[in-house]
């Protein structure tokens, strides 16, 4: 029960903060943040301001949590997420999610910057997330005591919401985006991939790979919470004709393509 009413304490702290009347759940990814830009601002918090709530040590992510209006709609945005390479253990890493839905969200929409597996794709394009592989070792849902969140043995046949995806689709063909649809691989990290294990990932018909996201939509599923993800890929990891990987380069190439996902996630929070 510890986590439980640790869990509590955050929620209550960040409704006496002004975080109310929530519909849409974000969760910003690396080299992702300028969607902050489009918000009408209310309420700023540094997640070490936050009890209870981890915080981000990677130099990309900013570590705040944000709330206010977008496309007519009160969001919540989390910019700076958590990851297990960091040494966070999966009830941490998702420990943002589990507070957006204790703060009243009904939908959560995730981005990721994450490496074209897929041949057909490159450098610079958007992937909407249809399924996943969970490569990571570990669960979000696998401790004492998780049972007092909801199921554990979520039902992972549909852990993007067909609906959303259906609407994201419409949205980029209206605006003229280009859109591939996926599976993403989540791996533990932070080393990058081998030749081998990019061999490995095209054998097990992955399209894009990351550090990230699997274990947030594992806990979104256990919620019955709705989700979608999108991944802006980075680099091209052809296992036949590697180079290497410059973190610089995947930042710039992610704020290059973030336009695109900034569009399709304003239009769908929207109609949402």
């Amino acid at each position: 029960m510890i986590k439980k009413n640790q869990l509590e304490e955050t929620v209550s702290f960040l409704k006496n903060k002004g975080f109310k009347n929530l519909e849409i759940g974000i969760v910003l990814g690396t080299g992702l943040g300028k969607l902050v830009d489009e918000i009408d601002i209310e309420v700023l918090v540094q997640y070490s301001e936050i009890p209870h709530f981890p915080e981000a040590t990677v130099e990309f992510h900013s570590g705040k949590l944000i709330y206010g209006k977008l496309a007519n709609k009160k969001v919540i945005v989390m910019s700076g997420r958590f990851h297990l390479y960091e040494g966070y253990t999966p009830w941490e890493v998702t420990y943002g999610i589990r507070t957006m839905h204790g703060l009243g969200i009904k939908n959560l929409l995730i981005s990721n910057a994450a490496g074209a597996i897929n041949l057909n794709y490159k450098k610079g394009d958007l992937m909407l997330i249809e399924d996943h592989i969970n490569l990571q070792g570990s669960s979000p849902l696998a401790f004492n005591g998780a049972n007092n969140f909801g199921n554990i043995f979520a039902d992972m046949l549909e852990p993007y919401s067909k609906d959303i995806n259906a609407k994201i689709k419409k949205i980029a063909v209206a605006q003229n985006i280009s859109l591939h649809e996926g599976v993403y691989t989540s791996v533990l990290g932070p080393q990058l991939e081998t030749r081998a294990e990019y061999r490995m990932l095209q054998i097990l018909e992955t399209d894009a790979v990351g550090m990230s996201t699997v274990p947030e939509v594992i806990v979104a599923k256990q919620l019955n919470l709705p989700c979608a993800a999108i991944s802006v890929l980075t680099d091209e990891c052809d296992p036949k004709n590697l180079q290497p990987v410059d973190i610089a380069e995947i930042i710039e190439v992610a704020g290059k393509a973030e336009p695109k996902m900034i569009t399709l996630f304003k239009e769908l929070i929207a109609e949402l």
